[in-house]
C-alpha cells in the first residue's frame, strides 16, 4: 500500500511497495500497540485497529491489512509526527507490521490481498449483517449496530487496498456497501432510547409514553426550514433548532433523549392509562414547563421585564409552543452546560435564553427582514457549532480569564472574579448593555491589557437590522416582549437617528476599565463573622451588658433590674447597640468597598445612609439619655456638660428609643406573618421596593425565605388543642428561646455574678510592689488585674451557647429519632418477635396499592404503626414478599456477608407449595422447633390439649410442626405411585387427620415412637436430596420401615386391623399374614418413583427446605452471624415500620439518576497491590483475610475452593480482586451499590406487571427462563428500569488514563461490561495535529459520554473490553477551571436524565435492600413539608462502614454518624437550617438544572463545594429535608494523619465559608432564630472551637501577666481571688469543648436510641479507656489551627487524605511535617506558660489549686506534643524508632532547591509552610507580626526574676538582655560566615576561632555563676526568656521575607529556624524514645488502638508483625 491524499479511483495507483522504517524512537514493544492506547492526534484510526484485533485471531492476514492501512492514515494525519507520542507509535505499528508480513502472507487464502478483503468482506456481511437484520432484541440490536460499524471500516480497509493493487471492488460488495453506509448512518451508539426507524419493535420504544413523546417531537407543521437544507425522515424539532441556532450535533441528540425521556416520565404520571393512544397530554408539557422555566419568569419579574415564553405561545399551538421552547431551553442546556453557563452562571444562561427565545417567536411568526427579504434568523446560527462558537466561547474566555487572574487561587478574591461575580452582574439591568449579539467592547468582557474597538461593520449593522424589524411591530409592545432583544435600542435611537442616518452613528467609547467585584467582597478577615450574624453578637453583648449592670448595682438580683437607677443604667444598652450598628455601617463600606464600580447609585445611596443614620443615632442616643438622670453618672455626666445642664427629661430618650426600635418592631410582626414578609419581599411595587431596600439590599436570591405560620396543621391531631398547634408551629423557636434563656441564666449566676464581688476587692486594692519594670505604677483600679480576669469569662460567655445547643439538639434529636421509631428493632430476637408482621410490612411499604386507603395521620398513627401477619390464602401477597426478601438475601450471599447455609436458612421458598395452604417462614425462625416438638409430644402422657397449647403459645413451632407434617404428607403421596401403596398410605393419613380433627391424636396414638419415624423420615429426605438411582433399594426398605413404625408402633391395634383388612380385602393376598403382605409393599417397580427426573428447581427447594426444617438445631437461632449483616437487616426491618411514603408503580414513578465524580482513585485492587508487602510485611490481602475472616471463608465457599492457591488453580483471581475491592473505598465497591438500583426496579417491575401465573413461578424463574413469554416480560422490565434510572460516573482523565495504557482504564472498562447500564463520562483532550512545524498543535476538548461495546458475536474469538461513544460534544476550552470535583460533576450532569439526581462519592455504598425503598423516597419530592415549598434536596442518612477495626475509625465513625443521623435530623426539623454536607442527598434535578447545578465550584472559595449547593437551594426558595428510613454506606479515613488531613480540608472550607456572601446572606435573609441555628451549625462551630483555645491562650498569658509583674502575689491576700469560682467554671467549659463533649452527647443519644442505652453506656466508657478524649482534644487543635489561619492568611486547599487502609507506622518525620505547626509548637508554647506559671507562682499558691486549674491544659499540652505518636501503629518499638531517627536527621540536614520536594528535605518543606504569607497581603502580614509580638513577653518578664537582677527593676536590664541577644546572633553569624569563607582554606585557624569562642562562653559563664551567684534556675530562666524571643524574631522575619532577603539575612533565618526545629525534635523524640525501652507499652499501645478487633478475635498482633505465608511462588507466577 502507498500514501494516498485521495479516494479518487479513476487516479493510477502505484503498486504495493515495502514500507520503510524512519529514524524513529526504539522498539516500544507489543503492548503499546493496543487499539486503545493510540495518540489523541490519531484517533481515528482507533476504529481501524479495534476491528484488527477483533479478526485477528480468525483472518490474520486482513487483520494485518487493517493495520496497514491504519499506519497510512495516521501519516496522513499527521505526517511530522508532531503529536505527542505519534513518532513513538507509528514506529512501535511499523516494527509489528514488519514482523506479522510475512507468517501473515503465508496463511493468505486468496491469491492476492484484494480478493482476501473481498472474500472476507462478503462473509462477515452474510454471517453477521444479513442474520441479524430483523434484531428486536435489545442485546441484537447492539450487536447489529457493531456490525454496521466493522462492515464500514472493512470497506473503507477493501477500497483502500484495492487501490493500491488496482482492482476494481466488485458490483455485489458495492451494492451490500451502499446498504450498510445508509445503516452505519441511522444504526449509531445509543444511550437509552434507540431513535432510529428500524427500532419501533424495541422494547423501550414500544411504551405509549416514550410513542407519544417521541410523536411530540416529529411534530414539524409549519416550521420555516433553511432552504438549502436537506430534510431526512423522521425529523424532529430539535433538529430544526440545531439547523437555525447552529447547535453541535451530538448535543442535540442527547438533550433529544432527555427531552424524551423527561417528557414520557411526566406525561404517564399526569396520564396513568397506558393504553390509550399515544397523544402527549397537554399537561405534562406544562408541567415540565413550569419547572424548568420557573427560574427564567422568575428572574424576568425581578428585573421587571415581560417573558420571551409569552410571545411565543401566541405565535403558534400551545402544544407545538411548548415543545419548541423545550427542545430549545434542553439543546442550550446541553450547549451551556459544555461551559457549564447553567451552573456556574444560572443567571447568564437566563439572559442569553431569553434573547434566544425571542428569536424564536421572530422565526414562528415568519416575521421577514426588510434588509434581506428573508426569514429573521438567529442572531448567532446558520453554520455548524455556531453556538459555541460565538456564544459561549466569548464568554467562556471571560471566565478562563478570570481563572488566570486567581493564580490557582492563590490571589486575594478581591482581586478576581469568581462565578458568582459574573454570574451576579446579571441580576442587574445593566446586564442588558451586553446586547445581542454581544458586544465585544462590554464591560462584561473587559479585558485589562489590551483595549477592546468597536467594529462597526458587525455590530452596527445587526443593531440597524433589530431596529428596522422592532418598526414593524408597535414599538412600546415590542420593548415589551423582547426586553432582552433590544436593551440599549432606546439609547442607540437617539445617538442613531432614524434608519437614514443609522449608519452614520458615531460608536460608543470604550470604558477602559475592569468591572470588578459585584455585589461582594471576600475579604480575609475576621470581621466577617460579626458582619454576617451582627444580629446575634448585637443581642449576645447587649444581654451581657445589661447581666454586668444588673449583678455589679444593688444586690444583683435580677429583680433589682426594675429598680428605677438601675434600670436607667440598663436602657444604656441601647446606646451600645447603636454604636454596634455604627460599627455595622463602616463594616459594610469597608468590606463592600472594591466592589464600588459594580455597585448602582442606590446601593452606594443606602451605604451612606446607613452610615449617616448610624452616626446621628450613636449622637442623639446619648445625649438623650445624659438628660434622663437628674444625677448622670460618669459619661452621662460628661454629655450633659457638653450639651448644658438643663432639667432632666427621660421622656425624651425614651421616644427616640421607640423611633429607633421601630424597624425592629416591624421586623417582628413580619416575623409573626411569615406570609406578608414573603409577599413583600418579592414585590415589584416601588413604595414596596423602597420600603424593603431600606432594610435590606434587593437581591434576586434570599427572598421570600421565611418559614409558614401553618407548616404543621395538616399534620395535626383533631383532637389536639391550639396550645399545641402553635407550640407546633413555632418549634425551632421556642427551641432557641428555652436554650437562650438557660445559657443566660448559666451565664448570669455562675460566670457573671459571683465574678462582681471578687472585682470590686481588687479594684479597691492597691498595690505598689512591682517585680518588673512597670510602666504604668499609679494606673488605678488595677484594670489589668481586671482584665486578666474577665477575659477568659467574657470569651467562654460568647463560646458556651455552643454547648448549650450540643445539650439541647441532643434532647431533641432524641426525641425526634424516638418520635420517627428509630431503633425499635435492633437485635436478632426484636426481629424473629415481628417478622410475623414483615411480610405485610413488605407488601405495604414496598408494593404499590391497588387502591389506596386514607394514610392514618397524628400521635397514634407515630407511635403505634402495625402490620397483620398474611392470611394463609392471601397467595400474591406472600409470593411478593418472598422476591423481595429472597432478592435481599440472595445479595447478601453475593457480598459473601453469609454462607451458603445461611442463605438457605434465611431464605423463604421461590416457588410457593399451594398445596401447604399456609405461610412457610425462613427455616432459621423454625430452628429446632421440630426436635423440641418431637421431644414434648413423646413426653405428653396422651394429653393432647395441653400439649397442642404449648405449641401453638410458640407460634413458630406451630408453623414449623403444621409445615413438616403436610410436606411430609405431600412428599409420601407424591413418592408412592404403586394402586395399592397409594391406597394403604390414604387410609393411614386420613385417619391420622381424622385423630387431629378430633383431637385426639395423642390417645389415640402412641407418640413415643415418633423419634423412630422421625429418623427414618430424615434418612428418605436425604436420599431424596442426592437423588441416585443406586439409592432406589435403600429408599424402599425406608418406606417399609416407616410402614412399620407406623402400623406397629405407632397406631393402635384396632387401627392396625383396619388396615390390614384393607390390605387383605385386595385381589391376590388371600391367605398371606399382614407380616408377609407388608414386606411386599412397595417392592415392584411401579410402586414408587425414585428417583425423581427430571427434578425441577421447585422440588429440590422443597426437599432441601424440609431437611433443614428437621435437622437444623439450635445454632440457626444466631443466623445471620456476620454483625455488618445482622445490621442491614434489623435497620432495613425497622425502617419499614417508619414513615414513609406509599411507593407508585415502578412505571408512574419519578425518573432518577446517580452521579459519582471520579479522578485518580483506585478502581479495582490489582493483584501486585494486593500482593505486595508493606514495610511491616503485611500485604492488603492478608489485612483483608484477618479482619473479615468470616466474609474470607464465605468468598471461598462461593468460589467452591478451600484455600487461597485453590482460587489461582481455579483462574479465580479476577474474583479475588473484586472480593478485596468490596471492601476497600474504590471506585468498583461504589458502582456495585448503585447498581443496586437498577436490579430492584427490574424487580418492583416484574412485580408490577406479572400475571398470577408469572408471580407464582417468580422472579428467578424470568431470570432463569428465557423463553418466549418470560423473555418478553424480562425486556419490558429492563426497559421500564432504564426510563426510570441512569447512572453516569464523571471518571474525568479517563481518555488521558486509556491513551496511556493506565490499568484504572481497564478496570473502569470490566465496569462498564459487567453494568451494561453504566455509562462513564470524561473529558477528552485531543491534539489537532499542524501540517506546519513550526506551529505549536492546537487542543481540543469535548465533553464525552460512553458505554461498554457489545462482546464480540462469535463467543470462541477473544473477548476485547471496548467501549463505544455515544455523545462527543466540543467544550470552548480546558474545563476545570475551578475546584476539580465540582467542575467533574457539573461537566457530566448533562448526560444524566430524570428528575431526581443522586450525587454519590466515590467513598460510598449502597445496599439491595435499601435500594427497594427508592421510589418511596423519592415520591417526598412531591409532597410539601413546611406547607410552603417541595422539597428541593432530600437528604439520606449515612452509616459509615469504615469504623470496625481500630480506635481512631471507631471514633470517627460515631462522630460522623451523629452528624449524619441525630445532627441532620434536628438540622432538617424543628430548626430547618439543613443544607448539603456532601453526598448521598438527592437533588431536585430540574430544580437545580436552572438554577447553578449541584454544587459551585469557584477556586478556593468553595472548596467545601458540597455545602453551597445547600447554601443556594436555601437561597434560592428550596426546601432541604432529611429522611431516616433509607441509608446509604459511606467510607470514612482512619488513620490519625488522614483524619487530620480530611478535618483539615473541612476547617480551610469553613474559613472560606466565613468569606462567602453565602453565609453573609444567609445571616441576613433568615429570621433570627433560624440565623442562630445557622451559624451554630455552620462557621460558629469552628468559631467557638477557636475561642476554646483562644481561652487557654488569655488565662495563661493572662496569668504570665500577673506573676511575672508581681501582681498574683499582691493579690494572693484576697480569699475571692484566689477560689475564683468564676473562673473554675469557665475553664470546665472550655475542658467539656476541648475533650470531646460536644461530640459525645449527640453520640451517646443516637448509640442510645438504635442499640439501647445500655450499649451507649458501655460504648461511652470503652471510648473513655481508648483514650478517646485525647483524640478529641487533638482534633480541636487541628479545627482551630486550620480555620484560623485561613481566616488570616488563605492558604486553604484540597488535601487528598487517600482512602486505603491504615495500619502501618508513620515515621517521625512525616508526623512532624503534619503537626509542626498546627500542634507541636503550640503545645510547646502552652507547656512553656504552664512552667513559667508555675516556677514563679508556686511560693504562694498551694499545688493543689495548680492542678486543679491548669489540669486541662496539660493535658491538652500532652496531646497536642504526643498524640501523633500514641496513635501510631508500632510507634514505641524500639527498631521503629531506630529507623526513624536516622530517617529524620537525613531529613533535617538535607538541602532545599528546586524539584527537591518536601518529603526530601527540611528546607522545603519549610519554605513551602511560608507559602501563604506570600499571598496574605497587608493586613496579613501586619497581624502575624503583631500575634508575634506576644514571645517578646517571656523576656520582659523573665529578666528582672534573676538572681542577678533582683535588686533592680531599671528598664536597663531589659536592653542589656537585648544586648545579649545580639551578641549571640551576631557570634552565630560570625561561625556561619566561617564556615562558609574560611572552613576549606583556614581550616585550623576557623577551629582555633570556635574553640576561642567557645572558651569564652565557658569563662562568662562560671564568671556569673561564681560572682553574683547565677543558679541553675537562672540558667532555665535565661532559655525560657530568650527562647521564645528568638522565636517571635524568627516569624517576623518569616513575615517580611522579601524586606528580609534583600538585606541579606534569609540564610542566617534558615539556619536559626533549622536549629528550632531540631531542639523540638528532640524535645519529641526523647520522651517517645525511652518509653519504647520499654516493651509493656507498645503492648499498651497495641491493644488500644485495636481493641474493636481484638473484641472480634482478630489477630491484630500477626498483622502488624507481618507473620503470614509466603506467597512468592504467586509472584513468580
Amino acid at each position: 500500500m502507498a500514501s494516498r491524499s485521495g479516494s479518487d479511483q479513476s487516479q493510477p495507483q502505484p503498486q504495493q511497495r515495502r514500507i520503510t522504517r524512519t529514524q524513529t524512537a526504539g522498539n516500544l514493544g507489543e503492548s503499546i500497540f493496543d487499539s486503545e492506547v493510540v495518540p489523541s492526534s490519531l484517533v481515528e484510526i482507533a476504529p481501524i485497529l479495534r476491528v484488527a484485533n477483533e479478526v485477528e485471531s480468525s483472518h490474520p492476514r486482513v487483520a494485518y491489512l487493517c493495520r496497514f492501512y491504519a499506519f497510512e492514515k495516521a501519516h496522513r494525519l499527521d505526517p511530522t509526527s508532531s503529536g505527542r507520542g505519534v513518532r513513538q507509535f507509528k514506529t512501535a505499528l511499523l516494527q509489528r507490521l514488519e514482523r506479522e508480513n510475512d507468517p501473515t502472507l503465508m496463511g493468505r487464502v486468496k491469491k492476492s490481498d484484494a480478493r482476501e478483503m473481498q472474500s472476507f468482506y462478503q462473509h462477515y456481511y452474510k454471517k453477521y449483517i444479513q442474520a441479524l437484520q430483523n434484531a428486536a432484541d435489545k442485546a441484537d440490536r447492539a450487536q447489529l449496530t457493531k456490525a454496521y460499524q466493522t462492515a464500514n471500516v472493512l470497506f473503507e480497509v477493501l477500497k483502500a487496498v484495492n487501490q493500491t493493487q488496482a482492482i476494481e471492488v466488485d458490483r455485489e460488495i458495492l451494492e451490500a456497501q451502499n446498504k450498510v453506509a445508509e445503516k452505519t448512518e441511522i444504526y449509531v451508539p445509543y444511550n437509552i432510547l434507540p431513535l432510529d426507524p428500524d427500532s419501533a419493535n424495541q422494547a423501550i420504544m414500544r411504551y405509549p409514553e416514550i410513542q407519544a413523546s417521541v410523536y411530540a417531537l416529529r411534530n414539524t407543521r409549519g416550521l420555516p426550514w433553511p432552504r438549502d437544507y436537506k430534510k431526512k425522515k423522521d425529523e424532529d424539532i430539535l433538529d430544526w433548532l440545531q439547523a437555525m441556532f447552529g447547535f453541535q450535533k451530538d448535543n442535540v441528540a442527547n438533550q433529544r433523549e432527555h427531552l424524551i425521556l423527561l417528557l414520557a416520565n411526566v406525561h404517564i404520571r399526569q396520564f396513568p392509562k397506558p393504553d390509550q393512544q399515544p397523544k402527549l397530554d397537554e399537561r405534562a408539557l406544562t408541567d415540565v414547563m413550569k419547572k424548568l422555566f420557573k427560574n427564567y419568569k422568575k428572574w424576568c419579574k425581578y428585573l421587571d421585564r415581560k417573558s420571551s415564553l409569552w410571545a411565543a405561545n401566541h405565535t403558534t399551538g400551545s402544544a407545538t409552543a411548548q415543545t419548541i421552547i423545550h427542545g430549545l431551553i434542553s439543546s442550550y442546556l446541553g450547549g451551556s452546560c459544555k461551559l457549564k453557563i447553567h451552573a456556574r452562571m444560572p443567571v447568564l444562561y437566563l439572559s442569553s435564553y431569553g434573547y434566544m427565545a425571542f428569536e424564536l417567536y421572530g422565526m414562528l411568526a415568519g416575521n421577514v427582514s426588510p434588509m434581506t427579504g428573508e426569514h429573521v434568523k438567529p442572531a448567532y446560527g446558520g453554520e455548524e457549532e455556531a453556538f459555541l462558537k460565538k456564544v459561549v466561547t466569548p464568554i467562556y474566555d471571560v471566565i478562563a480569564k478570570e481563572a488566570v487572574r486567581s493564580k490557582r487561587g492563590k490571589s486575594k478574591h478581591s482581586q478576581w472574579r469568581n462565578y458568582d461575580d459574573l454570574n451576579e452582574y446579571f441580576w442587574s439591568v445593566d446586564c442588558f448593555r451586553l446586547g445581542w449579539p454581544m458586544r465585544a467592547d462590554a464591560d462584561f468582557f473587559y479585558l485589562p491589557i489590551e483595549q477592546i474597538h468597536y467594529e462597526r461593520n458587525g455590530h452596527d449593522s445587526c443593531l440597524v437590522e433589530r431596529l428596522r424589524f422592532a418598526n414593524h411591530v408597535s414599538k412600546d409592545s415590542f420593548y415589551n416582549w423582547c426586553p432582552f432583544y433590544c436593551l440599549g435600542l432606546r439609547e442607540k435611537e437617539e445617538t442613531l437617528g432614524d434608519e437614514e442616518t443609522l449608519g452614520d452613528g458615531k460608536p460608543p467609547t470604550t470604558r477602559d476599565q475592569w468591572m470588578g467585584k459585584v455585589n461582594f467582597v471576600e475579604i480575609r478577615s475576621f470581621w466577617h463573622i460579626f458582619r454576617s450574624f451582627d444580629r446575634m453578637w448585637s443581642f449576645l453583648i447587649l444581654c451581657l451588658q445589661a447581666m454586668i449592670i444588673v449583678a455589679w448595682n444593688g444586690s444583683g438580683n435580677p429583680n433589682s433590674i426594675f429598680s428605677g437607677d438601675v434600670f436607667k443604667k440598663v436602657l444604656s444598652v441601647f446606646i451600645t447597640a447603636a454604636i454596634l450598628k455604627l460599627g455595622q455601617a463602616f463594616l459594610d463600606v469597608i468590606l463592600s468597598w472594591k466592589a464600588r464600580e459594580s455597585m448602582s447609585l442606590y446601593v452606594k445611596l443606602r451605604y451612606i445612609l446607613k452610615v449617616v443614620s448610624a452616626a446621628a443615632w450613636v449622637i442623639i442616643l446619648p445625649v438623650t439619655y445624659a438628660y434622663t438622670w437628674e444625677n448622670p453618672p460618669g459619661f452621662a455626666q460628661t454629655i450633659k456638660s457638653w450639651f448644658g445642664k438643663s432639667s432632666h427629661s427621660p421622656s425624651l430618650f425614651i421616644l427616640a428609643v421607640v423611633v429607633y426600635l421601630s424597624p425592629n418592631m416591624l421586623a417582628g410582626v413580619l416575623f409573626l406573618f411569615p406570609l406578608i414578609r414573603r409577599f413583600l419581599e418579592r414585590s415589584n411595587y416601588k413604595i414596596v421596593m423602597l420600603m424593603m431596600w431600606w432594610s435590606q439590599p434587593r437581591l434576586y436570591v434570599g427572598r421570600g425565605m421565611h418559614e409558614s405560620a401553618f407548616s404543621l396543621f395538616n399534620k395535626v391531631v383533631p383532637f389536639l388543642d391550639v396550645y399545641f398547634i402553635l407550640v407546633q408551629t413555632f418549634r425551632y423557636t421556642m427551641f432557641w428561646v428555652l436554650l437562650l434563656i438557660t445559657k443566660l441564666a448559666f451565664s448570669y449566676y455562675i460566670e457573671i455574678k459571683p465574678l462582681v464581688g471578687p472585682t470590686k476587692a481588687i479594684m479597691s486594692v492597691k498595690i505598689t510592689n512591682f517585680q518588673w519594670h512597670e510602666f504604668f505604677p499609679r494606673a488605678k483600679n488595677n484594670i489589668g488585674v481586671v482584665i486578666a480576669l474577665w477575659a477568659p469569662i467574657i470569651l467562654v460567655y460568647f463560646m458556651d451557647t455552643q454547648i448549650w445547643y450540643a445539650i439541647f439538639s441532643t434532647l431533641f434529636g432524641g426525641i425526634y429519632g424516638a418520635f420517627r421509631r428509630l431503633g425499635e428493632i435492633r437485635t436478632l430476637g426484636m426481629l424473629r418477635s415481628r417478622f410475623q408482621s414483615l411480610p405485610c410490612a413488605f407488601n405495604a411499604c414496598l408494593i404499590p396499592e391497588e387502591k389506596c386507603e386514607p394514610k392514618k395521620k397524628g400521635l397514634r398513627a407515630t407511635f403505634s404503626r402495625n402490620f397483620a401477619q398474611i392470611p394463609s390464602n392471601k397467595e400474591k401477597e406472600a409470593a411478593r414478599f418472598a422476591q423481595l426478601w429472597n432478592k435481599i438475601i440472595t445479595s447478601f450471599r453475593e457480598e459473601d456477608l453469609i454462607s451458603n447455609r445461611e442463605m438457605d436458612l434465611l431464605l423463604v421458598p421461590y416457588w410457593a407449595d399451594r398445596d401447604l395452604e399456609l405461610i412457610q417462614w425462613p427455616p432459621f425462625l423454625l430452628a429446632s422447633k421440630i426436635p423440641i416438638a418431637l421431644d414434648m409430644a413423646k413426653d405428653s402422657n396422651g394429653k393432647d390439649k395441653e400439649l397442642r397449647k404449648r405449641i401453638e403459645n410458640d407460634n413458630y413451632m406451630s408453623c414449623a410442626v403444621s409445615e413438616c407434617y403436610a410436606s411430609f404428607r405431600n412428599i409420601i403421596k407424591f413418592l408412592v405411585s404403586g394402586n395399592r401403596e397409594k391406597e394403604v398410605i390414604e387410609i393411614i393419613f386420613s385417619e391420622v387427620d381424622k385423630q387431629i380433627g378430633a383431637g385426639t391424636l395423642i390417645s389415640e396414638f402412641k407418640m413415643s415412637a415418633l423419634p423412630g419415624l422421625y429418623d427414618h423420615f430424615v434418612k428418605l429426605i436425604s436420599y431424596l436430596l442426592e437423588n441416585k438411582p443406586e439409592d432406589r433399594d435403600q429408599v424402599v426398605i425406608l418406606f417399609q420401615d416407616m410402614l412399620e413404625v407406623v402400623t406397629r408402633d405407632i397406631m393402635m391395634e384396632d387401627h392396625v386391623s383396619n388396615l390390614a383388612d384393607s390390605i387383605h380385602s385386595g385381589p391376590g393376598y388371600e391367605g398371606m399374614s399382614p407380616l408377609d403382605q407388608h414386606s411386599q409393599l412397595f417392592a415392584s417397580s411401579g410402586a414408587i418413583k425414585f428417583p425423581i427426573l427430571p427434578s425441577s428447581e421447585a422440588w429440590k427447594e422443597k426437599i432441601k427446605r424440609v431437611f433443614l426444617l428437621l435437622t437444623v438445631k439450635e445454632s440457626a437461632m444466631d443466623v445471620p452471624s456476620n454483625l455488618e449483616a445482622r445490621r442491614r437487616i434489623s435497620f432495613f426491618s425497622n425502617s419499614l415500620f417508619m414513615d414513609m411514603p406509599p411507593p407508585p408503580k415502578v412505571r408512574n414513578m419519578l425518573s432518577f439518576s446517580v452521579l459519582t465524580p471520579y479522578y485518580t482513585e483506585e478502581v479495582l485492587f490489582s493483584l501486585h497491590d494486593l500482593e505486595e508487602p508493606n514495610e511491616d510485611g503485611v500485604s492488603i490481602l492478608f489485612y483483608l483475610q484477618k479482619i473479615f475472616p468470616d466474609e474470607w471463608n464465605n468468598f471461598l465457599e462461593r468460589m467452591e475452593c478451600s484455600t487461597e492457591e485453590g482460587l489461582i488453580e481455579a483462574d479465580k483471581l479476577e474474583d479475588l480482586r473484586l472480593w478485596a475491592s468490596y471492601r476497600g473505598q474504590t471506585l468498583s465497591k461504589t458502582v456495585r451499590g448503585m447498581m443496586y438500583y437498577r436490579k430492584a426496579l427490574e424487580l418492583q417491575a416484574f412485580l408490577d406487571m406479572a400475571k398470577d401465573e408469572d408471580l407464582m413461578e417468580g422472579y428467578k424463574a424470568v431470570e432463569l427462563n428465557m423463553e418466549d413469554h418470560s423473555k418478553g416480560l424480562w425486556a419490558q422490565c429492563q426497559a421500564v428500569a432504564d426510563m426510570k434510572f441512569t447512572y453516569v460516573v464523571s471518571c474525568q482523565q479517563y481518555g488521558i488514563h486509556k491513551r496511556s495504557g493506565d490499568s484504572r482504564a481497564q478496570d473502569i472498562l470490566k465496569l462498564m461490561t459487567t453494568y451494561p447500564s453504566l455509562r462513564v463520562a470524561y473529558i477528552d483532550e485531543v491534539e489537532e495535529p499542524s501540517k506546519d512545524r513550526k506551529k505549536i498543535n492546537q487542543k481540543a476538548y469535548y465533553s464525552v459520554l460512553v458505554k461498554a461495546a457489545p462482546p464480540n458475536i462469535n463467543s470462541a474469538e477473544p473477548v476485547q473490553n471496548l467501549d463505544q461513544i455515544i455523545y462527543k460534544i466540543k467544550l470552548p476550552g480546558p474545563a476545570i477551571l475551578g475546584e476539580g470535583k465540582p467542575e467533574n460533576q457539573n461537566h457530566a450532569i448533562i448526560f444524566t436524565r430524570g428528575e431526581g439526581l443522586q450525587a454519590i462519592d466515590m467513598n460510598q455504598d449502597n445496599y439491595m435492600e435499601e435500594a427497594l425503598k427508592m421510589r418511596n423516597l423519592l415520591q417526598e419530592f412531591l409532597k410539601k413539608h413546611d406547607g410552603v415549598r417541595l422539597p428541593s434536596i432530600l437528604g439520606l442518612r449515612e452509616h459509615i462502614f469504615t469504623g470496625s477495626v481500630s480506635s481512631l475509625a471507631w471514633f470517627m465513625s460515631n462522630q460522623e454518624t451523629s452528624f449524619v443521623t441525630i445532627g441532620q435530623r434536628l438540622l432538617a426539623n424543628p430548626l430547618k437550617v439543613r443544607f448539603h454536607y456532601g453526598h448521598p442527598d438527592v437533588f431536585d434535578r430540574l430544580f437545580h438544572l436552572a438554577r447553578g447545578g449541584i454544587s459551585k465550584a469557584s477556586k478556593i472559595i468553595n472548596l467545601s463545594e458540597d455545602i453551597f449547593a445547600g447554601f443556594n437551594s436555601t437561597l434560592r426558595e428550596g426546601n432541604v429535608t432529611h429522611h431516616e428510613y433509607i441509608q446509604v454506606g459511606k467510607g470514612r479515613d482512619v488513620g490519625l494523619n488522614q483524619i487530620s488531613m480530611f478535618e483539615a480540608k473541612i476547617a480551610n472550607g469553613n474559613g472560606e465559608q466565613t468569606l462567602s456572601r453565602d453565609i453573609y446572606r444567609l445571616g441576613h435573609r433568615f429570621d433570627f432564630f433560624r440565623m442562630l441555628s445557622c451559624y451554630f451549625t455552620t462557621i460558629g462551630f469552628y468559631f467557638s472551637t477557636m475561642i476554646t483555645v483562644l481561652t487557654v491562650y488569655v488565662f495563661l498569658y493572662g496569668r504570665l501577666y500577673l506573676v511575672l509583674s508581681g501582681l498574683e502575689e499582691g493579690l494572693s491576700t484576697q480569699a475571692a481571688f484566689r477560689d475564683n469560682k468564676p473562673l473554675q467554671v469557665a475553664l470546665a467549659s472550655q475542658s467539656f469543648v476541648q475533650i470531646g463533649f460536644l461530640m459525645a452527647l449527640p453520640m451517646l443519644m443516637e448509640i442510645g436510641l438504635e442499640r439501647g442505652f445500655r450499649t451507649a453506656l458501655s460504648e461511652f466508657i470503652l471510648m473513655q479507656l481508648q483514650l478517646a478524649p485525647v483524640f478529641f482534644t487533638f482534633s480541636l487543635g487541628t479545627k482551630t489551627h486550620y480555620y484560623g489561619r485561613t481566616l488570616l492568611h488563605g492558604g486553604a486547599k484540597y488535601r487528598p487524605t487517600g482512602r486505603g487502609f491504615v495500619v502501618f507506622h508513620a515515621k517521625f518525620a512525616e508526623n512532624y511535617r503534619l503537626y509542626s505547626r498546627s500542634h507541636f509548637v503550640k503545645g510547646i508554647e502552652l507547656m512553656i506558660l504552664l512552667l513559667v506559671y508555675q516556677i514563679f507562682g508556686h511560693t504562694y499558691r498551694s499545688a493543689v489549686a495548680y492542678v486543679l486549674i491548669t489540669i486541662s491544659m496539660w493535658f491538652m499540652v500532652g496531646t497536642w506534643l504526643f498524640a501523633p505518636f500514641l496513635f501510631n501503629p508500632s510507634g514505641f518499638e524500639w527498631q521503629k524508632i531506630v529507623d526513624d531517627w536516622t530517617d529524620w536527621n537525613k531529613w533535617i540536614s538535607n538541602r532545599g532547591g528546586i524539584g527537591v520536594t518536601a518529603e526530601k528535605s527540611w528546607e522545603s518543606w519549610w519554605e513551602e509552610e511560608q507559602e501563604h504569607l506570600r499571598h496574605s497581603g497587608k493586613r496579613g502580614i501586619i497581624a502575624e507580626i503583631l500575634l508575634s509580638l506576644r514571645f517578646f513577653i517571656y523576656q520582659y518578664g523573665l529578666v528582672y526574676h534573676l538572681n542577678l537582677t533582683k535588686q533592680t527593676k531599671s528598664f536597663l536590664v531589659y536592653g542589656i538582655s537585648w544586648l545579649v541577644i545580639l551578641i549571640i546572633l551576631f557570634v552565630m553569624k560570625t561561625v556561619s560566615v566561617g564556615r562558609r569563607k574560611f572552613s576549606a582554606d583556614f581550616q585550623l585557624v576557623f577551629r582555633l576561632i570556635k574553640g576561642l569562642i567557645f572558651m569564652t562562653f565557658v569563662s562568662i559563664l562560671v564568671t556569673l555563676i561564681a560572682l553574683p551567684h547565677m543558679t541553675l534556675q537562672d540558667i532555665i530562666v535565661c532559655i525560657l526568656a530568650f527562647m521564645p524571643t528568638g522565636w517571635g524574631l524568627l516569624l517576623m522575619a518569616q513575615a517580611c521575607k522579601p524586606v528580609v532577603e534583600r538585606a541579606g539575612f534569609w540564610a542566617s533565618v534558615r539556619t536559626l529556624a533549622r536549629g528550632y526545629e531540631i531542639i523540638m525534635g528532640l524535645l519529641l523524640f526523647t520522651p517517645v524514645a525511652f518509653l519504647a525501652w520499654f516493651p509493656f507499652v507498645s503492648e499498651f499501645q497495641t491493644r488500644m488502638l485495636f481493641n474493636q478487633a481484638f473484641s472480634r478475635g482478630l489477630q491484630i498482633s500477626r498483622i502488624l508483625g507481618g507473620q503470614r505465608k509466603d506467597r512468592s511462588s504467586r509472584n513468580k507466577e
